[in-house]
């Protein structure tokens, strides 16, 4: 099959996003004759911040949208002359999910329904961004390659199938251009500190308990958001129409071992980690085959331990992000998803922190 066409103006839906946001930063440096368009509903995930810094780059540009609105999403496509959308946008929260799955059908699902939709009107190019949690829990010595069953246990991980699947139909009922990533449990700059490592590393500079679901011996392919970015590069420029790639470092470590990493570096006290119950449905590993990704010229820059450490300093020079962030609609959130864990932990309650993915 011939290699798709270089993309040269871009409609990145969630740039505003955390593998947003990176991804449009690495583009425009990778790429400075390119024009990007940010389409984001700027959510509480989905913050300007993120892309502090590059709002004057020349081929950069916002237009505030919801995936889920037809007309909204053509018309940004149309103005900016786009040919090719990449999909970020989703909700991709799994202890939220849990609480409000609707909104996750909404955006995940229907809103990338919507997209494929303006893709095929306008004759468009799609990538879409998935997750490793499609394929659900994964048990020792196996490993999901693309081909494997998908098999999500939680309302996002679901939503993220649906979405994965509509992708596939476009291209085989319609001939739609598309390709998909997988990726697995990605870290870094501008993570939300909801998300279990930008929460750990903010709750020990902040010297307060890291809870941490269950035992914690969750098994999760921790990788570094600017490989993320270079693998999914490496599928716009050399990647086939109508296949998936998924996008890790083959390697996993416990979710016990990130929080001691990230104490680890930032100087904590390992006593502030606090087992507290689990999630219902919690995936017990994630863990994917990477080589078809390789074989396309890929290699993670870094593994596990590395890519949370890094994760981590970020997080400790660049407080004046997520200060900000951790009062208000999160305290809130939290008190709420979690007073009652931490009260039947052994350890001491703080009405201000979490665990989760």
């Amino acid at each position: 099959m011939p290699a798709l066409p270089s993309p040269r103006r871009l409609l990145v839906t969630g740039g505003c996003g955390f593998i947003g946001s990176n991804f449009v930063r690495f583009w425009l440096h990778r790429h400075p004759e390119s024009r990007v368009v940010v389409y984001d509903r700027l959510t509480y995930a989905g913050r300007r911040e993120n892309l502090t810094g590059l709002w004057g780059h020349p081929g950069l540009s916002l237009v505030v949208g919801d995936i889920a609105d037809q007309a909204a999403v053509r018309g940004a496509c149309q103005e900016n002359g786009t040919d090719l959308i990449v999909n970020f946008a989703a909700e991709s929260h799994v202890d939220r999910s849990i609480l409000g799955p609707l909104a996750f059908t909404d955006t995940n699902v229907r809103g990338t329904q919507v997209l494929l939709e303006v893709a095929r009107e306008l004759g468009l190019r799609l990538h879409h961004v998935s997750t490793d949690e499609v394929y659900g829990d994964i048990p020792e010595g196996r490993r999901s390659e693309e081909t494997s069953p998908l098999s999500p246990r939680s309302p996002y991980a679901a939503s993220k199938a649906a979405a994965d699947h509509l992708v596939g139909a476009y291209h085989v009922t319609y001939g739609l251009p598309v390709t998909i990533t997988r990726g697995a449990n990605t870290v870094g700059p501008y993570q939300h500190p909801e998300k279990a490592l930008p929460l750990f590393s903010t709750n020990a500079l902040l010297g307060e308990p890291l809870p941490l679901y269950g035992d914690g011996l969750q098994r999760r392919d921790y990788t570094h958001v600017g490989d993320h970015c270079r693998g999914i590069e490496t599928v716009l420029l050399r990647g086939e129409s109508g296949q998936v790639y998924n996008v890790g470092t083959g390697e996993e470590i416990t979710n016990r071992e990130m929080a001691r990493i990230v104490l680890e570096t930032l100087g904590g006290n390992q006593g502030l980690v606090r087992h507290v119950a689990d999630r219902p449905g919690h995936d017990r590993r994630y863990a994917m085959n990477v080589d078809k990704l390789r074989a396309l010229g890929w290699e993670p820059g870094c593994g596990p331990r590395e890519a949370v450490a890094r994760a981590a300093r970020w997080y400790a020079a660049n407080r004046w992000w997520w200060e900000p962030i951790r009062g208000g609609e999160f305290r809130s959130y939290y008190r709420r998803q979690y007073a009652h864990r931490l009260t039947g932990d052994a350890g001491v309650p703080s009405p201000d922190v979490s665990g989760g993915e």
